[in-house]
């Protein structure tokens, strides 16, 4: 077709112009669809920490405000840990789903002869729950008193493995437990963090810690829907009078941090939409002073008959080419720039290529090509609007 050689001619003749108004389209398609990249990514990744916990309530003793205690009666600070009478209300409340009870504090231990001592948490769960939580990836789950399970962070940053032995607290004060299992990585966790701690079994939390209450309730839900149900029942059953504990909706937490990470995403994705606009301005510009330098030859050419929409389709294939080509390129540069991010804010980059990530790139592109069309559209019907005699006489 004539005239989309045309454009391109008038294009390479203004290499320069071109390029600049490129430039533009290029920094916008990379900004927007780097921040939906990293965005996205960042979505992927929180939802890979967290996959190990979206089918839990998880119940906590209420550390706000003044209560009577639990079965009324006297005042003063609600009570900081979960008890035994409270765990069976919660059992009641959640059945037939599995309620673990889950004691936790932090201890000075040792690894060998040599080797400095450090500050780690502790979990106690009792033996028989511990395969409802947590999985391994090696071993075997503790069954006696003296046995712990260790993170798979642990067991990398103190070389420990299966069978090696851990001293727990002032110099193996409170004994001396052997590994008996890894634990497989969990990553973020709401209910218990076993990446870099370790657990034990209960009876031997309660005999070194002196302790017949516990910290936290876990509730493992085998039908999701029944989520909400379940912690209404909890919330029921123990916040009757005064608030005494605290009850979370592990897939609700979920889905308002996602919401969050949303609304981050659309924010920076706006920003880098404001240099998309800015270019588009620059396009506008560009193609304005085209329609100036070349009113002489819109007039020969409306002369020998060529018609306003053709003349249109000119410029309008101008702006085509620039929306086309910037977009391209700013395209390709998406990918480095997501690699980047993706490199430096979360040190990995197994989600750059994921079809949900990839999307932004699209969107990145599309709305670049859709940008430069708009703000060419003007000129070029500025163009085709022109009188033939008095482009004739324009000097």
């Amino acid at each position: 077709m004539i005239f989309w050689e045309i454009a391109k001619r008038n294009t390479k003749i203004h290499l320069l112009r071109s390029f600049l108004a490129m430039l533009g389209i290029v920094i916008g398609v990379v900004a927007i669809s780097t921040m939906g990249i990293l965005g996205n990514s960042m979505v992927l990744a929180v939802t890979d920490s967290l996959h190990t916990v979206g089918d839990s309530v998880i119940v906590t003793p209420h550390t706000g405000g003044t209560s009577r205690g639990f079965g009324g009666g006297g005042g003063g600070l609600t009570s900081l840990k979960i008890t035994d009478q409270q765990l069976q209300q919660i059992k009641r409340a959640s059945a037939p789903n599995v309620a673990i009870p889950v004691l936790q504090t932090s201890d000075r231990m040792k690894f060998g002869v040599g080797q400095n001592e450090i500050v780690a948490p502790i979990y106690g769960i009792n033996p028989d729950d511990v395969p409802d939580l947590l999985k391994l990836t090696d071993g075997g789950y503790s069954r006696a008193g003296s046995g712990a399970l260790i993170g798979s962070q642990f067991a990398k940053d103190n070389n420990l493995k299966v069978g090696s032995r851990i001293s727990i607290g002032t110099d193996g004060d409170k004994g001396t437990l052997r590994v008996t299992g890894i634990i497989e990585e969990r990553g973020m966790a709401f209910d218990v963090s076993t990446d870099s701690a370790i657990v034990v079994t209960k009876d031997w939390f309660d005999s070194t810690y002196n302790r017949d209450d516990y910290d936290k309730v876990v509730v493992k839900v085998k039908n999701l829907d029944d989520l909400p149900i379940i912690t209404a029942a909890i919330e029921k059953q123990l916040n009757k009078r005064d608030k005494v504990v605290d009850v979370m909706d592990t897939r609700k937490t979920m889905a308002t941090i996602f919401q969050a990470f949303g609304q981050i995403t659309t924010f920076v994705s706006a920003i880098g939409g404001i240099s998309m606009i800015v270019a588009g301005v620059s396009i506008l510009n560009i193609m304005m002073m085209s329609v100036t330098e070349r009113i002489k030859e819109i007039g020969i050419m409306r002369s020998i008959g060529a018609q306003r929409r053709e003349v249109m389709s000119m410029f309008i294939y101008e702006a085509l080419i620039l929306g086309i080509v910037g977009s391209a390129i700013g395209g390709v540069l998406s990918l480095l720039g997501g690699y980047a991010v993706s490199s430096l804010m979360l040190q990995t980059t197994k989600y750059l290529l994921v079809p949900s990530s990839l999307v932004s790139i699209v969107y990145g592109v599309s709305f670049g090509i859709i940008v430069a069309l708009v703000c060419g559209f003007y000129p070029a019907w500025r163009a085709a609007n022109l009188s033939p005699i008095d482009a004739l006489r324009h000097e």
